[in-house]
């Protein structure tokens, strides 16, 4: 069995790699029946020489490959037919910027295995690199309040050898008595509190966080859907009931944004999930956020400042509550400074590929190369034999083009 590591092609180009060098090696030695070949790259973090040098082979054409690993999406002319692809393909939302790239995966018969919904029998995630996105985007949140009230400046993840140096400069952040709101309970929130906990600050009960006015030091909250969303019919909010009936839901969250300085939204949200709030709401005096790190960069989905995504080289910019338009970054008070960059993290390609390859080589590939038989790649498949599958059929309408 053949696979090929792919150069990423999208633009701006994607440092990270599904697999580093040393865990080619480990992957051949733990499945003998595979070689991996990898394509060359000029950009990526692992160098070309470094595959090299441990004896993988390099080479342009990949069309003897049976499985392609990417990272991010496949550009539509690169496709080679009858072939099975592992990549983030950004389609199960019905992203129409992606439309084409699903329409031609189908007319070249290739099996598309979506990173995004590989789950274990239970049905959680298994892979992914939410982890660094949340560790980047508290990072950069935190940076973007401190240029925004000159309190201190420190330079971008992407500048940082690492993680650790990336820790390290946060060592000698002093933060002024503030309140933090962290959304979510998954691999990215939990990126999020990684970066919160290093620093030490308080976490609070969100009953707590809403009720102590006067607080001497910084202090954060987590908070659950059942935390910001209450249910319409008046009865009592539940988590599961939430992410099975999220239209039945209306948002809550008005009661944090009045006493939230910094919001850090990482939880997934689901189009037919409430709001976390309006647009007018950002308008009311009361409103208190003066900065949003944005990591599910849901553009104009959850939170209506993320009008567009931003790019590593610029992270930030303002967003005008009174007049909905975007301007340039900590331009005025009266503004909120939105961090809203949809490849975090490519600031730590470095260590964000080493941790995804673990997981691919640890609880992917077992069933990638070997008898599936709890059935991961098959969930994960999205097209297969030119046709969606049965759990993606729901993409037919967009795939028509409608």
């Amino acid at each position: 069995m053949r696979v090929g590591i792919l150069s990423e092609s999208k633009t701006p180009p994607d440092k990270r790699v599904p697999l580093t060098p040393a865990q080619c090696i480990e992957v051949q030695d733990k499945f003998p029946h595979v070689k991996i070949i990898v394509q060359p790259s000029p950009v990526r973090s692992f160098k070309d020489e470094e595959y090299r040098l441990l004896g993988i082979h390099l080479q342009e054409d990949l069309s003897e490959c049976d499985i392609l690993l990417g990272v991010k999406e496949v550009r539509i002319e690169d496709f080679i037919p009858g072939k099975i692809y592992l990549f983030f393909s950004h389609t199960i939302k019905k992203q129409g910027y992606n439309r084409k790239l699903l329409q031609t995966v189908l007319e070249k018969n290739i099996q598309l295995v979506d990173y995004e919904v590989l789950t274990n029998k239970e049905g959680f995630r298994i892979i992914g690199f939410g982890r660094f996105a949340g560790l980047v985007g508290a990072y950069s949140g935190l940076r973007a309040f401190g240029l925004r009230n000159q309190a201190f400046d420190i330079k971008p993840a992407h500048l940082c050898a690492d993680l650790g140096e990336m820790l390290t400069i946060l060592d000698s952040v002093k933060l002024p008595p503030i309140k933090i709101a962290v959304t979510g309970d998954g691999r990215v929130a939990q990126g999020v509190l990684e970066i919160l906990n290093h620093m030490k600050i308080m976490r609070v009960s969100p009953e707590a966080y809403l009720k102590e006015t006067k607080i001497q030091q910084p202090v954060f909250t987590q908070l659950l859907p059942v935390n910001y969303a209450k249910r319409k019919d008046g009865e009592r909010s539940e988590l599961m009931h939430f992410f099975n009936h999220p239209e039945m839901y209306e948002n809550a969250f008005l009661p944090f944004a009045k006493v939230t300085d910094i919001l850090v939204a990482a939880a997934f949200w689901d189009p037919k999930a409430p709001v976390l709030f309006t647009a007018d709401d950002m308008k009311q005096p009361d409103f208190k956020i003066s900065v949003i790190s944005d990591i599910t960069c849901d553009i104009e989905g959850s939170i209506p400042s993320t009008k567009k995504a931003a790019t590593i080289n610029e992270p930030f910019y303002d967003y005008n509550p009174e007049t909905g338009e975007l301007e340039e970054p900590f331009n005025s008070a009266k503004n909120v400074t939105v961090q809203a960059v949809d490849n975090l993290p490519c600031e730590l390609p470095k260590d964000a590929s080493l941790d995804f390859g673990r997981n691919l080589i640890d609880k992917v590939f077992p069933s990638l190369f070997n008898e599936d038989a709890d059935k991961i790649i098959e969930r994960a498949s999205i097209t297969k034999d030119g046709k969606l599958t049965e759990r993606f059929a729901y993409l037919q309408d967009f795939a028509k083009g409608k």
